[in-house]
């Protein structure tokens, strides 16, 4: 198991440049970029001054959908080449793409991320002040999620076939069928003052006087803050999860083993508890560690957005859309990190759930 472990952690390294080179090669050859955008701003505000639009070199009105001509950019007319140049080299622009990108890589190495472009700080400074309220959200949700989905599928198990197993599978399908930025519409809508009720609050992770609070009301305050966001997360996640358990446990009991544990006059609870929830929970703890990357920076971007939670998937949005390069590279080369380092933690769970399960004779199987 050892020597496994440190063939997955030696894979590491070169999926990251993997992943890193694909989406390095996306970004040169993707329209606009933070050069370009300075640049748009520069010739409305000319514009501005003149009082008059400008035609761009293509004929169109307007002027400030900026694109590269040679070794410069439309839509430059009027502007002084020094600023232009002054530009590329504060962004870095100025080099070659393979120079840039092997200097990402040695400053990758030893993780120094950078600086973004607008913020005037460290990247890794920036994923360190966020990275707390994408926990709240994934951990909250996940909590829920597998606190309700396990119990449920386990349930659902034993009553296959029964109307609760029909009603329960008809309600958590319809919540899986909605979308989570929708369903946070929705909870918007009626209970955040969007139109019915006023219940609860629909911005931030706290109250603007959460610091004058005594610790008993930030806590309050804090999971008052918390209810929507994380009950939309947590209603999308409930379908996949219940239904897995479900399965694998249906699986389960219908083997040899549980049978001969029956007619040994167990009870039904130490079959089911003593005997099958060991095998059956394999494929729960197979999918944490994608199901918790999910959350915490796919699932949560657009419910951080719609609740303006300053986290890190708010982050990475104003990234892409500010082509903010270093907290686009930098964010994505974390993210990628820890979900390879979960998947070797997930393996290890599994061994250490079965000991049975031997990766390394599986390896040279």
């Amino acid at each position: 198991m050892v020597a496994y472990i440190l063939r997955r952690l030696a894979l590491i390294p070169l999926t990251l440049l993997g992943i890193i080179t694909i989406n390095f090669l996306i970004v040169q050859i993707a329209p606009g970029g933070p050069v370009e955008r300075m640049l748009a701003e520069f010739q409305g505000l000319n514009s501005s001054s003149m009082g008059s639009t400008r035609t761009d070199v293509s004929g169109h009105q307007g002027g400030t959908g900026i694109t590269q001509r040679g070794n410069g950019y439309r839509g430059t007319q009027g502007l002084d080449p020094v600023l232009v140049k002054r530009l590329e080299q504060q962004f870095g622009f100025d080099k070659p793409a393979p120079e840039r990108y092997v200097a990402m890589l040695a400053d990758f190495a030893v993780f120094d991320l950078g600086e973004s472009f607008y913020k005037s700080q460290s990247v890794l400074s920036l994923i360190a002040d966020k990275l707390p309220v994408s926990l709240s959200l994934g951990l909250w949700s996940m909590l829920l999620i597998y606190g309700i989905s396990i119990p449920l599928g386990i349930r659902k198990a034993v009553r296959d076939g029964t109307p609760f197993d029909a009603a329960t599978s008809a309600a958590i399908f319809v919540g899986y069928a909605i979308p989570a930025f929708l369903f946070a519409l929705l909870l918007i809508v009626v209970f955040a003052g969007g139109r019915y009720l006023e219940w609860f609050p629909l911005r931030g992770l706290v109250s603007e006087n959460w610091a004058a609070l005594s610790t008993p009301r930030k806590i309050i305050d804090y999971l008052w803050h918390m209810v929507l966001p994380v009950t939309a997360l947590t209603i999308g996640g409930l379908a996949q999860l219940t239904m897995l358990t479900k399965n694998t446990f249906l699986d389960e009991i219908n083997k040899q083993y549980v049978l001969t544990a029956r007619a040994k006059g167990l009870s039904e609870d130490q079959v089911l508890y003593g005997h099958v929830f060991r095998n059956a929970m394999l494929l729960v703890i197979a999918g944490f560690p994608s199901a918790l990357i999910a959350t915490l920076f796919t699932g949560a971007l657009l419910i951080e957005v719609m609740f303006s939670l300053d986290g890190l998937g708010l982050l990475s949005f104003e990234a892409v859309v500010n082509r903010d390069y270093p907290v686009v590279f930098g964010s994505l080369y974390v993210f990628s990190l820890i979900g390879l380092v979960l998947n070797v933690v997930t393996d290890i769970a599994y061994h250490m759930v079965d000991p049975r399960i031997d990766f390394e004779v599986r390896d040279h199987g």
